[in-house]
C-alpha cells in the first residue's frame, strides 16, 4: 500500500489454502510488526487476491479484494474502516485498471445492457459514497470479431489492445465530460501487439510487436500525442523471405466458422503433399494470435514445412462467447472445429494425413489426445506435451480442481458422463489404427501432474499401441527454465515431426 505496508495472502495457519491450493485470507501487514486481517474468503473458493488502485503520484486511493470465486467467478470488494463493500457486477467480470479516479472491469456476461467483454468503468468517488447507487459507464463494447486482450493505464489514458480478427490493434481512450473516446496508436498491421509497461508519471507506453515472419519489435508510443516508434527490434533467426501467411475460415459440425493461420513457403505445389504442423489450444479464453516461434521457423520452415495455428473455440480469439461456447457440456465443439481445420486443409490440397501432424500442450494435451482417440484417420504424427489426459481425475490432481468450470466435475454424475464421452485416456480402443504418438512432461510439472502423460504413455503400451515417451526432470510446466534443455525439447519435437511427415 505505502512504504510501511504490505498485503499479503498467503496460509497463515496450516492448511489454510483452497482445494487448489492458493490463499483465501489477506491481511495488512504494519513495518511495525502488526497483522489486521481484511478479508477470509472460503476453502471452496479458487483464491483471494489484493488490488491497489493507485492515483496520483502512486498514492493509494483504495484498497479492493477479489474474491475468486471460481475460476471465472469473482466478488470485488472495496475495504474500509467499517469492513467490505461489495462493487456492483456480475459473476464473470475482470477488473482492468484504474485511472482519472474510474475503476475499469470487463464484465465477461451480457450484464446490465452491456454486452459480454465490455469495458466499464465505475466513478470511485461514487462507489465510496453509495456502492449500490454508484452507475457504470461504457467504455468500450467489442464487435463480434473483436477481443479485448490487455489493459493498461498511464498518467491519464486508458491502453487497450484487442485483437480485430485475430490479429493486433491497439486504442488510446480519454475521458472528457463523462464520456469516453479513443484512437489507435499508429503500429504495425496483421501482428500481435502487446503492451509491456505502461508510465505512471507521464502517457508512454511500451509495445512489442511479433508475427509469424517478423522477430520481435520494441516500440515506444505516446498515448497522449498519439505517436508511435521502433525502438528496438531482435535479429532474425530464419530465412523468411520465401514465405507467406494467409487465413482461411473452416466450417464445424454446427456451421460456426473456424479462423486458422497458415504460414507456408511460397512455391508449394497444390497436391497434398506439403508437411504441416498444426498447433491448437482451444481453453479458458486464451488467443492464439500471431507469434514467432524461431525453432519453428529454423527446424520446419526453413525445411520446407508448413505451420498452422487452428482458433478454435475455447480460446479467447473473439471474446467471452468464444470461449463460453464450448464450456462443460459443449466441448466436444471444439475438438470437432479443430478435426474440421484439418479437413479445410485437405480439401484446398495444402496437405494430407499422411502429411499432417498435430501438437498441444496443457489443456492442448487434452485436445491432441481427444483428437488421436477420435480422428486417428486425420493426421500421422501426434505431439502431447505436459497434457491433461484422464479428465475424470484431473480435479484431484495439482491445481486440477480451479478448472472444473471449464471442463465440468467428474464427481457429479452428470458432468461424469459428459466428460467420459470424450477423455482421451477412457477412449482409448484397443485394435484401432492410431498414429505413433509423442508424449512428453516433466517431473517438476507443479500445474499438470506428470501423472497424466505416465498414465497416458502405460496405456498406449497396455494396448501394444507404438509411442514415444520423454520426462524431462527439470523446468516445471513450461519446460524451458533452462535453455539448453529446452533447446533440446525442440530438437525431439521436430525431429520425430519430420521423421513422421518429412521424406
Amino acid at each position: 500500500m505505502d512504504a510501511d505496508t504490505l498485503l499479503a495472502a498467503r496460509a497463515w495457519a496450516p492448511a489454510e489454502v483452497t482445494a487448489s491450493g492458493y490463499p483465501y485470507v489477506l491481511k495488512v501487514l504494519g513495518r511495525d510488526g502488526s497483522a489486521r486481517e481484511v478479508f477470509r474468503g472460503a476453502k471452496t473458493d479458487v483464491s483471494a487476491t489484493p488490488i491497489v488502485l493507485r492515483g496520483d503520484g502512486g498514492r493509494a486511493d483504495a484498497l479492493m479484494v477479489r474474491r475468486g470465486v471460481s475460476f471465472f467467478e469473482s466478488e470485488f470488494s472495496l475495504v474500509g474502516d467499517s469492513g467490505l463493500t461489495r462493487v456492483p457486477l456480475p459473476a464473470k467480470a475482470q477488473y482492468r485498471g484504474y485511472v482519472d479516479g474510474q475503476a475499469v472491469f470487463a464484465v465477461q456476461q451480457p450484464w446490465g445492457g452491456f454486452g459480454a467483454g465490455a469495458l466499464i468503468a465505475y466513478d470511485l468517488a461514487a462507489l465510496k459514497r453509495d456502492a449500490a447507487q454508484a452507475k457504470p459507464v461504457l467504455i468500450f463494447q467489442p464487435g463480434p470479431r473483436q477481443a479485448v486482450q490487455q489493459v493498461a493505464t498511464t498518467e491519464g489514458k486508458l491502453v487497450v489492445a484487442l485483437l480485430e480478427d485475430v490479429k493486433g490493434a491497439v486504442d488510446v481512450y480519454d475521458l472528457t465530460a463523462g464520456r469516453w473516446s479513443a484512437r489507435r496508436l499508429p503500429l504495425p498491421k496483421d501482428a500481435n501487439l502487446t503492451l509491456v509497461d505502461a508510465a505512471g508519471h507521464s502517457d508512454e507506453l511500451f509495445a512489442t510487436v511479433e508475427s509469424f515472419l517478423e522477430p520481435t519489435s520494441l516500440w515506444l508510443a505516446d498515448a497522449a500525442r498519439g505517436r508511435a516508434a521502433e525502438v528496438k527490434a531482435l535479429p532474425a533467426r530464419f530465412a523468411a523471405s520465401n514465405h507467406v501467411v494467409e487465413q482461411f475460415w473452416a466450417t464445424s459440425t454446427d456451421g460456426t466458422k473456424i479462423p486458422y493461420f497458415l504460414v507456408r513457403p511460397t512455391a508449394t505445389k497444390s497436391d497434398g503433399s506439403l508437411p504441416t504442423l498444426m498447433y491448437g489450444y482451444g481453453g479458458f479464453e486464451v488467443a492464439k494470435p500471431p507469434v514467432y516461434l524461431p525453432e519453428m521457423g529454423k527446424l520446419w520452415l526453413s525445411r520446407g514445412g508448413a505451420y498452422v495455428i487452428a482458433n478454435i473455440r475455447g480460446g479467447g480469439e473473439f471474446g467471452p462467447a468464444w470461449h463460453q461456447s464450448v464450456l462443460r457440456e459443449k466441448r466436444q465443439l471444439a475438438f470437432d472445429d479443430f478435426a474440421a481445420v484439418a479437413r479445410d486443409l485437405s480439401a484446398r490440397k495444402i496437405t494430407s494425413a499422411r502429411r499432417l501432424g498435430i501438437y498441444g500442450r496443457s489443456n492442448g494435451g487434452v485436445l491432441t489426445t481427444v483428437a488421436m482417440t477420435q480422428h486417428p484417420e486425420l493426421w500421422n504424427a501426434v505431439v502431447v506435451e505436459s497434457p491433461l489426459v484422464d479428465m475424470l481425475r484431473y480435479h484431484k490432481l495439482s491445481a486440477g480442481a480451479s478448472w472444473v468450470g471449464e471442463y465440468g466435475d467428474p464427481d457429479v454424475p452428470a458432468d461424469r458422463a459428459f466428460i467420459a464421452r470424450y477423455s482421451g485416456y477412457q477412449n482409448l480402443k484397443a485394435g484401432a489404427a492410431y498414429p505413433e504418438a509423442y508424449v512428453t512432461t516433466n517431473t517438476r510439472d507443479d500445474r499438470v501432474h506428470p501423472g497424466h502423460a505416465r498414465k497416458y504413455a502405460a496405456r498406449l503400451e497396455e494396448m501394444g499401441v507404438p509411442y514415444l515417451y520423454y520426462e524431462q526432470t527439470f523446468g516445471g510446466h513450461a519446460n524451458d527454465a533452462d535453455p539448453e534443455l529446452n533447446a533440446g525439447r525442440w530438437a525431439r519435437h521436430y525431429v520425430y515431426l519430420a521423421q513422421k511427415l518429412m521424406d
